[in-house]
């Protein structure tokens, strides 16, 4: 059995549940959202591998002059694919249910995704053009750290709702950020509960590694935090390169201090690398990633067997557990698309992220503006999704603090 840690927001307690009656929400949601749960009701296919052709189709809304339109750029090509497609076609599974019903207020959802290869430069390109469409309404869905931060300035200058990114960097919570709606915990969150498992089995001489770049900056700030919250220090931190299995140098660092444990706060790339050089040299030590390596990708990076035992904290819940309602209802859906659909965390976070955006899409009434989806989604309060909730409001733009830690060849990852 995977151990599990929720963590819930201090300052909110009462309204943030991690886990609640799934009877109940039903009822609810038949009650007040009917269409959010009609998910057997799909006749499309999906492929969990998007090639441009298929890009196009999902793109493409016939006849819909007055689409609402929302933009994303994502990694669709290079080294960290894997994290784009993902999150690509979790969310295209319930945009696409939706587009089934009649939309939203009778107005398809057209996504329209650019490829930028989780480089930062191209991310900018990316975010330019879609700000030219006429008629988006938002930006949605962008992946990492570095590639949100540098267009941070486009999206408070154009006041147009940056929705879901990606990513628990602390400089996307910063107050100041008006038009940037986060679903996801923070990183904060995520390494208070890696270390705090750490030091619970006695592991607490714990090296870092990190991507030498603001994703891999944050990440180190926060695990200084969090050791510091038990009197710990780093016995030594080391960085890689984005993009880059070259880590020959980090692990010879590593190796040298002689730890028992490892956070790694890097994509899968440069993590499976470090993994599979550790293993090479017979380190006994505990490797933890944050939730941004994604999952099934770093265990597919690696050789048969050299995945078992590597800890990942998770920020959605568990893909494969279909007792919880919104895992149920991804599954259908996913299956629907695609029989050979690939289940999983990043899939499962577009998933629920798409269907954040389209109830904030339903608030925000008929032919809705920048402005009216920003109000809808700072009036979405206390919402719960069947076993993930989320909780905004005009002065918190935080919407879940949900964290829970996973280790690979510990659980059942096929229903």
């Amino acid at each position: 059995m995977a151990r599990m840690f929720h963590l819930k927001r201090r300052s909110r307690v009462m309204k943030k549940k991690l886990i609640v009656n799934s009877q109940n929400l039903l009822v609810q949601s038949q009650k007040t959202w009917p269409w959010l749960i009609s998910a057997l009701t799909l006749g499309l296919s999906l492929s969990t591998t998007i090639t441009p052709a298929q890009l196009k189709t999902n793109q493409q809304i016939e006849s819909q002059d007055n689409a609402l339109i929302i933009g994303q750029s994502i990694p669709l090509t290079g080294p960290s694919a894997e994290l784009g497609k993902k999150y690509h076609a979790g969310a295209m599974a319930w945009l696409t249910h939706i587009n089934k019903q009649g939309g939203i207020h009778g107005q398809k959802i057209k996504l329209l995704s650019l490829d930028d290869q989780y480089e930062p430069q191209q991310t900018i390109v990316n975010t330019q053009k879609l700000i030219q469409k006429q008629g988006l309404i938002a930006l949605f869905g962008f992946i990492g750290t570095p590639t949100s931060k540098v267009v941070l300035p486009i999206v408070e200058r154009e006041r147009i709702p940056f929705v879901a990114p990606l990513t628990g960097a602390s400089l996307l919570r910063d107050d100041d950020l008006e038009m940037v709606f986060n679903m996801r915990a923070s990183y904060a969150r995520e390494i208070q509960a890696i270390v705090n498992s750490l030091v619970r089995n006695a592991q607490q001489r714990i090296a870092v590694i990190y991507q030498n770049d603001a994703f891999g900056e944050d990440g180190l700030q926060a695990t200084l935090a969090a050791l510091k919250t038990h009197d710990l220090k780093p016995l030594t931190t080391a960085t890689v390169e984005r993009n880059s299995a070259n880590v020959r140098r980090a692990v010879n660092t590593i190796a040298d201090a002689n730890p028992n444990a490892v956070i790694i706060i890097s994509a899968y790339v440069s993590s499976a690398a470090v993994s599979k050089a550790l293993r090479d040299r017979r380190m006994n030590v505990q490797i933890m990633n944050v939730s941004f390596v994604g999952t099934g990708a770093l265990e597919e990076a690696l050789p048969p067997g050299q995945a078992n035992g590597i800890g990942i904290s998770q920020v959605v819940p568990f893909p494969w557990n279909r007792w919880i309602p919104v895992v149920s209802r991804y599954q259908q859906l996913m299956r629907k698309y695609n029989p050979n659909a690939a289940y999983g965390f990043t899939s499962l976070e577009g998933f629920i992220a798409a269907q954040m955006l389209t109830i904030a899409l339903e608030r925000a009434g008929k032919n809705p503006s920048r402005a009216k989806l920003a109000k809808s989604l700072e009036s979405i309060q206390n919402l719960d999704l069947g076993g993930y909730t989320i909780d905004f409001a005009s002065d918190d733009h935080q919407g879940s603090d949900y964290v829970e830690l996973t280790f690979l060849g510990a659980q059942q990852w096929e229903p």
